[in-house]
């Protein structure tokens, strides 16, 4: 395992080549470090099952590059969905969408929805749109630990399970994404979290 600052001229290239391969790498965002892996590589979204202990009936979250990707994850894009992502995106909140058939059914957990977002992290949104797929992803930590603000957090927790850790420096803080469910009728907070969102 090795940790490599995010403004080494070769982070980005590793951090991409370790996702091809199916590899679990831990990265800044901008709430708490997160892990994760390849979105559309079943195997990968397993192996990034496993690192984290996560159990297999919770779903992985989908970090998108950009708000134009909803589309591409989610088959019909609710009229409330675009109108938060307008608002909020990027930024600190996840919105829960029916999920697009080709999402693998280890990322859903046996559901039809799917979480995603578009983090306020240029390094990690680079990295996510040269992937060329959702990037799956969760806090840096074991299940039902406390999350993760600085590299050494997670070294100190996953170091062992991991190629690489990408070292941002701390991030703003330990409030985790604020999600809301767009697949009802109205709009509904399922956690409150770095953003205040007026439904």
């Amino acid at each position: 395992m090795i940790i490599l600052p995010i403004d080494n001229p070769v982070a980005l290239d590793k951090a991409l080549t370790l996702l091809q391969q199916g590899e679990v790498i831990a990265f800044p965002t901008d709430t708490v470090y997160g892990v994760g892996a390849a979105g559309l590589n079943s195997a990968a979204v397993a192996q990034l099952f496993a690192v984290k202990n996560r159990p297999r009936t919770q779903a992985i979250p989908l970090l998108l590059a950009d708000p134009s990707d909803l589309g591409s994850v989610c088959p019909s894009v609710p009229a409330a969905a675009k109108e938060l992502a307008a608002r909020y995106w990027p930024g600190g909140l996840t919105l829960i969408v029916p999920a697009a058939s080709h999402l693998p059914a280890e990322l859903l957990a046996g559901g039809n929805t799917v979480a995603v977002r578009v983090p306020d992290h240029l390094w990690l949104r680079e990295l996510i749109r040269r992937l060329g797929q959702p990037l799956a992803a969760t806090s840096a930590n074991l299940h039902g630990e406390p999350n993760p603000v600085s590299a050494a957090m997670v070294e100190a927790r996953l170091g062992g399970r991991l190629p690489v850790i990408l070292d941002g420096g701390p991030t703003p803080g330990d409030i985790p994404s604020t999600i809301v469910d767009v697949t009802g009728p109205e709009p509904k907070v399922l956690r409150l979290g770095i953003v205040h969102v007026r439904c």
